[in-house]
């Protein structure tokens, strides 16, 4: 089997031995695979992320010294099966997995160990139980981003966003594009999205943002057409004299019932939703910072630095901070079947692809916002360069 194996940050194309599948595993011939942003931290950065995932449970992340062939956002085609699965599909049926494979009761992170060899090869193993067969005759370029897609699908979920909220994006590289898509696919009618770079706002539009704003000459904050009447603190506190004001005008009426009617039913916050899709350091606290009052911040972008923020900020605003990671197994398939119902199309991130040989020249051309979102892998293409 030929891959692309990384080792000490380079990487080299190698004839490896055959994969065979194990207990509850399926054997794939790889038809596409993406390469993601945490790959490029992965690359350089592995030995750090392997600390920090063993300090959160996982011991297994990749280190610099092992040789590992990565890619997790993959698409295939089934060609085998191992012990103890229920063979659901035929041979060449086109199918999509979660990047995880198990070991007894280990689970390894398919790419990102060097125990789960991953997409950037010929040859793939998935378990069979996180498979899932590709729906419609979605092309394998787009089945590919069903991992992607998934991650901004888990995030817009808890954003719980409501559809005549604002939504901001702040970064809109891939993965900022990825959310953008889904909050539109989710029906949300104003979505204002922000970045320095002239090609990610050009790919923003093309992903359905209402309003793209370049941060070095607008404020994001002040570019949506609908006017806020919280704007600061005072506002806030107002809002309790208003209503007040309003329920006592009502003899006998026992108010505190619809406080806690309020506390109970109401998930979605009274300010805008705004998604973090940066991860570099003090991004966060510039955007607790600029936020409204009462808005509600999903944190997607991964720092992987230490960063610093000031808690009274988002107190005083009373500013809902949620960190978001990956996706479960229910939201991977309905992802998959939004690409596949054309419910949100992916082809605006797809910016090139390249063969096994292209992978090293690919990574330099990610690390410039000015051309590239999202490169592509197909391992039996000549191409190799974007």
């Amino acid at each position: 089997m030929r891959a692309t194996v990384c080792t000490k940050g380079e990487f080299r194309v190698e004839d490896l031995p055959a994969l065979v599948p194990g207990r509850g595993q399926v054997l794939l011939n790889v038809l596409r695979c993406g390469i993601c942003g945490s790959d490029l931290h992965a690359r350089v950065h592995c030995d750090e992320l392997a600390d920090l995932a063993a300090a959160t449970g996982y011991d297994r992340f990749m280190r610099s010294n092992q040789s590992v062939v990565m890619g997790h956002e993959f698409s295939g085609e089934v060609v085998d099966y191992g012990p103890g699965t229920r063979r659901r599909w035929k041979p060449g049926t086109p199918v999509v997995a979660l990047p995880i494979v198990r070991r007894g009761r280990q689970p390894e992170l398919t790419g990102l160990s060097a125990a789960a060899s991953g997409g950037y090869a010929e040859q793939v193993l998935v378990q069979e139980s996180m498979t899932f067969p590709v729906p419609n005759g979605l092309s394998a370029d787009h089945a590919a981003l069903t991992e992607p897609m998934a991650v901004a699908w888990h995030a817009v979920r808890k954003g719980r966003v409501g559809r005549n909220q604002t939504a901001f994006v702040i970064g809109c590289g891939p993965i900022g594009l990825a959310v953008i898509s889904m909050l539109k696919a989710s029906g949300v009618h104003l979505v204002i999205a922000s970045d320095f770079s002239p090609r990610r706002r050009e790919l923003a539009t093309q992903c359905g943002a209402d309003i793209v704003v370049d941060p070095g000459v607008d404020s994001p904050w002040t570019a949506s057409p609908k006017k806020s009447r919280i704007t600061g603190a005072a506002d806030v506190l107002n809002l309790g004299f208003d209503a007040m004001e309003r329920l006592r005008r009502i003899p006998n009426l026992p108010w505190w019932y619809l406080f806690r009617a309020a506390h109970t039913f109401n998930k979605a916050p009274v300010g805008p939703v705004i998604f973090e899709c940066v991860g570099v350091p003090g991004i966060l606290d510039q955007i607790l910072t600029a936020a409204p009052p009462l808005a509600r911040i999903i944190v997607v972008g991964v720092c992987m630095e230490s960063d610093r923020i000031h808690p009274a900020t988002a107190i005083n605003k009373q500013l809902e901070l949620h960190f978001v990671f990956g996706y479960d197994p229910g939201e991977f398939r309905d992802t998959l079947h939004m690409l596949a119902d054309g419910k949100v199309n992916p082809e605006p991130l797809i910016t090139g692809t390249v063969g096994l040989y292209g992978i090293d020249l690919a990574y330099t051309a990610l690390a410039s916002p000015d051309r590239h979102a999202k490169i592509l892998i197909d391992p039996r293409s000549p191409v190799i360069t974007v």
